[in-house]
């Protein structure tokens, strides 16, 4: 019977995660359109479906970047890789006090669609989101 339940979650999980990515074909014209006019030259992107919303993810410039895009076609947010030791210093210090021992795994730069500017800091499962000036905003599961 344990076999069973175990086996059982392990489907569903399976299923959940892979009906959040989306085939590009079946992403619609809308969104693809205003993916397509802020990235003209981007072809592989790989998409998800987030919500209401859709998510590509692609390289530019050989930098792994993400677009969050609303069913309009409108960008909500671009969040682009980089490498945590450019982390500003007051980001890598408030880290080092609260999260003593924890090593940055990613950073990144998430600007949304009114151009605000936010940097994310990944350290063991959590998301930790500091404003422009380094000042911590919050703490999310990754």
């Amino acid at each position: 019977m344990k076999k069973l339940a175990f086996l059982l979650i392990m489907i569903i999980t399976v299923v959940f995660v892979n009906a959040q990515k989306v085939q590009q074909k079946n992403v619609p014209v809308s969104v693809q359109k205003g993916f397509k006019k802020q990235f003209p030259t981007v072809k592989d992107a790989k998409w998800e479906k987030e919500d209401d919303n859709y998510e590509a993810g692609f390289k530019a410039n050989g930098i792994e970047t993400s677009v969050v895009i609303n069913p309009s076609g409108n960008i909500l947010e671009t969040e682009t890789e980089m490498k945590s030791n450019s982390l500003s210093a007051p980001i890598k210090t408030y880290i080092a006090k609260n999260y003593p021992n924890q090593k940055i795994k990613e950073a990144a730069k998430i600007t949304d669609a009114k151009g605000t500017v936010t940097y994310e800091a990944e350290i063991s499962g959590k998301d930790l989101i500091f404003d422009n000036k380094g000042t911590f905003l919050k703490e999310t599961k990754d």
